[in-house]
């Protein structure tokens, strides 16, 4: 099963999040979401246990409970909503090219 762990502190770590599941059952992996570019957490993490009865226990017995500091809220993980077209991203509709055209300067050989 896959759990969803949010609230988390920016200090727990991948090892922390494995060690405070590890005591209801079997944990196959533990991690804790990291932006791209700084490497800071994110502030969630997901950990998967193989036995949904331990899985279950843990979500139970976690749910509101501090861990590092701050009070953690636990759950299933949900499945990803599938993203929806955004469109054009280059915004502005002008092909990202915001300077002045030769129409603006009075050329009208175009």
């Amino acid at each position: 099963m896959d759990i969803y762990v949010g609230n988390l502190a920016y200090a727990t770590t991948d090892e922390g999040l494995k060690a405070a599941f590890a005591a209801y059952g079997e944990v196959t992996s533990a991690r804790v979401v990291t932006d791209r570019t700084s490497g800071r957490s994110k502030g969630f993490g997901f950990v998967e246990m193989p036995d949904r009865e331990q899985a279950q226990a843990a979500i139970d017995a976690l749910n509101g409970q501090p861990l590092d500091g701050r009070p953690v809220r636990v759950n299933e993980s949900q499945p990803k909503p599938p993203r929806t077209d955004r469109g054009d991203r280059r915004g502005g509709g002008r092909g990202g090219y915001g300077g002045y055209g030769r129409r603006d300067r009075g050329d009208t050989r175009w």
